[in-house]
């Protein structure tokens, strides 16, 4: 998710973990992981939300919350690779926006509860636990009256979930996240879309998103 720079990083951050291990190789395995276009759904769900503040959960290169700081909302990005966060760090200086970036994992975050007026998730690969750590942390982010917005792959026989390398029922998705919302929580859009796919890079095979779109009610 990011790149590592010990300097940059947070005075409560523990040292790397596995996971940030992964993905600073992931993203150091390439000059540039994705396309540096925002995710088309955000564009379309975010486009007609007033601005207010806005975190952007797994922020990569930070296409996503450069974007949201380009439209008016105070941004937060929180991404677990320090490799990523350099970059998007650097995109950020060349857009000439602010950006509030967190390098940390969800679970260690230091983010107030109901902060949020959008959070938004796209492709996520956090694993679940028993307790819903993940899922819980995710919508407790989110402000009463704001905005909850995750988009998954959405896998079918020509695109599995094994085949990409994971088994859908460890990770954090969609179903899970929803089935941890209760009475506080409207759903407005739970739907399969077809995919504004980037023409090259990671990702750019998948032609077919799950897109929730929620808000908090209390």
């Amino acid at each position: 998710m990011s790149r590592d720079d010990s300097n940059a990083r947070p005075q409560n951050m523990s040292p790397k973990t596995d996971a940030e291990s992964e993905w600073n190789e992931r993203y150091a395995s390439r000059e540039q992981m994705w396309s540096g276009r925002p995710n088309a759904t955000l564009t379309q769900e975010a486009s007609s939300l007033t601005p207010g503040r806005a975190l952007d959960v797994g922020a990569g290169e930070g296409a996503d919350a450069i974007w949201l700081a380009m439209h008016g909302w105070t941004v937060t990005g929180l991404e677990l690779s320090g490799v990523a966060i350099e970059r998007a760090q650097g995109h950020a200086a060349r857009e000439q926006v602010h950006v509030d970036w967190h390098h940390a994992g969800l679970l260690d975050a230091t983010l107030d509860p109901g902060a949020f007026d959008l959070v938004t998730v796209h492709y996520l690969g956090v694993p679940r636990s028993p307790e819903n750590l993940a899922e819980t942390a995710l919508i407790s982010l989110v402000a009463v009256g704001g905005t909850f917005l995750m988009v998954q792959h959405a896998f079918d026989e020509h695109h599995p979930a094994h085949h990409a390398g994971r088994d859908p029922h460890d990770t954090v998705s969609i179903e899970s996240v929803v089935a941890v919302m209760g009475r506080s929580w409207k759903v407005l859009v739970n739907e399969d879309r077809e995919r504004e796919a980037p023409a090259s890079g990671a990702g750019s095979h998948h032609r077919n998103d799950q897109v929730l779109r929620a808000i908090r009610l209390s």
